[in-house]
């Protein structure tokens, strides 16, 4: 097959920058929450509708603060929609760089994957050595495993 998806190598001058700098995005986001599935599941979601509705909502509460009862926290809401107007654009660049590197570690894992295949079979077809049939029998084991996880819900 020879399958080769990506290949790259990182420095350990261009590791040493990536650890400094996730250091630093730790570091300036440790105040970050984190909500559990519980609270993820009740709390007021806003989307893309809803957002509308809060920016046009602030505007007029804006304009209109006397007609607030004082237990509203108008520069509380002002506070969080500044820091959700300055954190969305860097989380979306996480996103995208988190999306990508969890498909450079799929491709790398599969381009692992597809040279050991073809390496075992090349190593089979040899017939050399007596650890091969060590790795055949844990293989076996593997293939073997899958095979039955298959076969017994159609046997039912």
């Amino acid at each position: 097959m020879n399958q080769n998806l990506v290949s790259l190598t990182f420095s350990d001058v261009a590791l040493a920058e990536i650890d400094a700098a996730l250091s630093t995005l730790e570091r300036h986001f440790a105040d970050l929450s984190s909500l559990s599935p519980e609270q993820r599941r009740n709390i007021l979601k806003m989307g893309d509708k809803t957002e509308a509705f809060c920016r046009q909502t602030m505007l007029l509460a804006a304009q209109n603060s006397q007609a607030l009862p004082p237990s509203l926290n108008m520069s509380e809401a002002q506070a969080d929609f500044h820091c959700l107007d300055q954190i969305r654009p860097r989380l979306h660049r996480l996103r995208d760089l988190l999306a990508r590197g969890d498909d450079t570690d799929m491709a790398l894992g599969s381009d692992i994957y597809s040279f050991c295949l073809d390496a075992y079979a090349s190593l089979k077809i040899a017939g050399k050595g007596a650890a091969l049939e060590t790795l055949r029998q844990a293989m076996a084991a593997r293939i073997n495993r899958g095979a039955k996880a298959k076969v017994e819900p159609s046997a039912r």
